[in-house]
């Protein structure tokens, strides 16, 4: 089912501009768009010099704003591309006042565009679409053309924390990870029965431990 377009989006977005960047798409061929560089100056957003850290496909951002929240000294990047979506993570970022967060409404083909290399020090994929259909795999966030893009993001020796509910999804994963030359830790078949020390429970890992489903997780690192 489409989703209902939210009252006075635009305007909605423009309010929150603040902490979020709304990406420039005009450009349809992501090959090309991505060359077209608009780095974005993190240590003048912020106004500091801390690590950060990006998280793919933040939902309505309560992982994030979460981890902004226990963690102050971390600056956050997400991105969703949905703009239905990612306005109420902005929302609720600016109603807590985060000085930490920044919001991208983008998809991830053109990270390159926004952030050079050796960004990041760790990127989050929590609960990524598995888009299990065969003829989809290349869109997966964890293809290996998604893995090349993270690992230029990524600061040598930085981290891809993976979390999902789909055990194909995450087989697929551990093997593009591998195939990418990503070392692996902390491989995890159901962090239920493994607790993991300050996870934070997202909406969609909620409803499937309610649901008794598993949660897979795994660390990739950046060799």
């Amino acid at each position: 089912m489409r989703m209902h377009r939210k009252s006075n989006l635009d305007e909605r977005l423009l309010a929150c501009q603040d902490v979020l960047t709304l990406a420039d798409l005009s450009n349809k061929n992501m090959q090309t768009a991505k060359e077209q560089k608009d780095y974005l100056n993190l240590n003048q957003i912020f106004k500091n010099n801390n690590p950060v850290r990006l998280e793919i496909g933040c939902g309505k951002g309560k992982f994030v704003l979460q981890s902004a929240i226990n963690e102050p000294d971390v600056n956050f990047v997400a991105i969703e591309k949905v703009s239905n979506v990612i306005i109420t993570a902005c929302e609720e970022c600016v109603k807590l006042g985060l000085k930490n967060v920044r919001f991208i409404n983008s998809s991830a083909e053109v990270l390159e565009k926004y952030f050079k290399d050796d960004t990041f020090e760790r990127i989050y994929l929590n609960f990524s679409n598995p888009l299990p259909k065969l003829g989809y795999a290349k869109q997966r966030l964890t293809n290996d053309k998604f893995l090349q893009i993270y690992k230029k993001l990524l600061k040598n020796g930085g981290e891809i924390w993976q979390k999902t509910d789909n055990e194909d999804f995450f087989n697929y994963s551990l093997e593009s990870f591998a195939r990418c030359g990503f070392a692996l830790k902390d491989v995890c078949r159901d962090i239920t029965k493994n607790p993991v020390m300050g996870n934070i429970i997202t909406e969609h890992e909620q409803k499937f431990m309610d649901m008794g489903l598993p949660i897979f997780r795994a660390v990739a690192i950046k060799q």
